[in-house]
């Protein structure tokens, strides 16, 4: 029976292993609308296509979040050795007063997007947000290369960046 449980075990580690992350985002996602800093409703695929044939990395996050503020110092030695790089964030805080706050305390350079339906959105859906910070890259193509990361120096998100 050991020996059972043990195989299932491996089975299931693999297999979850071999999940594949989506490289596009879902229609539905990229109709999605968020708020840019004058209160403007835009869709994501308003944004990526603002900045098409560029590298972006997003950086899902809130000002209440603790390990989203101590993250910060990590994005932005990314955006120093990155300049070409877009930087888009986009706020889970509870409102866009508390949003607007947080982007001015904390000193977040980048552009600025509020999730008003937070991870209830059709964006949240598709990412399936379980933690925040969570970095995301897009690469010139348009290819969602790094899907789920939550530190700015993780591996896999710096060996894209390099790309």
């Amino acid at each position: 029976m050991k020996k059972v449980m043990y195989l299932l075990v491996i089975l299931i580690s693999s297999l979850s292993c071999n999940i594949e992350k989506p490289t596009q985002f879902s229609e539905a996602a990229l109709n999605d609308t968020l708020l840019n800093l004058e209160g403007n409703e835009v869709s994501l695929q308003y944004i990526l296509e603002k900045h098409k044939g560029k590298t972006i990395v997003i950086d899902i996050w809130a000002s209440w979040c603790g390990d989203c503020i101590k993250g910060m110092p990590k994005v932005r030695a990314l955006q120093k050795q990155y300049p070409e790089t877009v930087f888009l964030f986009f706020s889970l805080d509870r409102g866009a007063d508390a949003w607007k706050r947080g982007i001015e305390k904390y000193e977040v350079v980048g552009e600025h997007y509020f999730l008003p339906k937070g991870k209830k959105s059709a964006f949240g859906d598709f990412v399936d947000i379980s933690w925040i910070p969570r970095y995301m890259l897009i690469n010139k193509a348009g290819e969602i290369v790094v899907f789920n990361v939550i530190k700015a120096d993780d591996d896999k998100l710096t060996k894209a960046l390099k790309k």
